[in-house]
């Protein structure tokens, strides 16, 4: 009597829009970020981020990157580097100094960008699907080779 129709469109993974994780205030991590959800930088941060979601450079927030890609960007603090994300807002105490790649983009009276802007009617941001666990060293002890095997 009641049935369900199937959508008609396949449903599109949505980017999630709020923090999830801090890198608060005083925390200065070098390396890179890939993954998914949304973070929020109060430190200062230097290296490559790829984040499928939203990525908060807050007042307090440095960061130094050749490339930050994602879903949505608020810059409140500092970014050196291009940007390259489907949203980007800068806000008033907000400073980049890179190249800005988008198809949204707000920025506040006060916000300082040196760096040119180029709109896009559709960005591909072309994440990096998370590597597979690494093997065993092929290049391991064997039984034979371990010391347990040997006559004493």
């Amino acid at each position: 009597m009641f049935r369900k129709n199937p959508p008609t469109s396949p449903i599109a993974v949505t980017p999630i829009e709020r923090v999830t994780s801090v890198l608060g205030p005083g925390i200065n991590w070098k390396g890179d970020l890939h993954g998914s959800g949304g973070i929020r930088i109060e430190g200062t941060f230097d290296g490559e981020i790829a984040v499928r979601g939203l990525v908060v450079v807050g007042e307090t927030g440095r960061v130094n990157c050749e490339e930050l890609r994602a879903n949505s960007v608020v810059i409140a603090g500092s970014v050196r580097g291009n940007i390259i994300a489907e949203k980007i807002e800068i806000r008033s105490t907000g400073r980049v100094w890179g190249d800005v790649t988008t198809v949204a983009f707000a920025t506040e009276e006060g916000a300082f960008l040196r760096g040119q802007v180029r709109m896009e009617e559709k960005i591909e941001l072309q994440f990096e699907t998370p590597s597979e666990p690494a093997t065993p060293d092929e290049t391991a002890a064997t039984p034979t080779e371990s010391q347990g095997d040997q006559p004493a």
